[in-house]
């Protein structure tokens, strides 16, 4: 984890960092299933991306879904490219910590994954979850069609009832936009949990179930 006094505002463009022009090297290989972790997936298979706290324990979450064929990590929805990763914990590139996860649609839907992304952490805390303070820890559904941002909207306004029955006040503060660019995380942040089983997790629900779609 990288510690410092957090800037809780995002940058704009005046403000934030430069970035660089190459990306920043990652690992080769997923450390979990052993497949070329730059690769594009299968053909028929589909993309989904998720920010919802510390990449290291949100990471293990999806790698463990059955239907999942390949997660990793990295940053979204910020200004900066190609930043590292104590520059995205600056606040000063506007990115939040992502999971990127392919996965194979007869086998696990999108909105199952959804579901899976609301359950898993309180969606309701702005710019942190739990004890982790700051901009790279916001939850979000960066989304690849207009059929994943429905669905996303969808679901998240359902769980929001949910919350509320549940005595939570809070509304859910998941940033939902299509996605511009994922930049890859460095080569130890991926599986990190996998490399290091006793190493920092983070993640922790709200208890409250979220209800899939009738159609889904």
């Amino acid at each position: 984890m990288f510690f410092m006094k957090k800037n809780l505002d995002l940058p704009t463009a005046e403000t934030a960092l430069k970035g660089r022009a190459a990306a920043i090297p990652t690992a080769e290989t997923h450390f979990v299933f052993g497949r070329p972790l730059t690769a594009a997936p299968p053909e028929g298979f589909e993309t989904a991306i998720f920010g919802l706290g510390c990449f290291w324990g949100a990471e293990r979450i999806f790698w463990k879904t059955p239907g999942v064929w390949l997660t990793r990590v990295g940053y979204a929805g910020g200004i900066t490219p190609n930043p590292t990763y104590e520059e995205v914990c600056s606040g000063r590139t506007g990115h939040t910590e992502i999971v990127e996860v392919q996965f194979d649609p007869k086998e696990v839907s999108f909105a199952a994954l959804v579901k899976l992304f609301l359950e898993s952490h309180d969606p309701t805390q702005g710019m942190r979850q739990g004890n982790d303070i700051g901009t790279q820890y916001r939850s979000a559904i960066y989304v690849l069609s207009p059929e994943q941002e429905a669905t996303a909207r969808e679901m998240i306004a359902d769980y929001e009832k949910a919350l509320a029955a549940a005595g939570h006040r809070e509304k859910v503060t998941s940033e939902i936009k299509p996605l511009d660019t994922v930049y890859l995380a460095e080569d130890y942040h991926q599986q990190y949990l996998a490399k290091n089983p006793n190493g920092y997790c983070g993640i922790g629900g709200t208890g409250v179930s979220c209800p899939l779609p009738q159609r889904a």
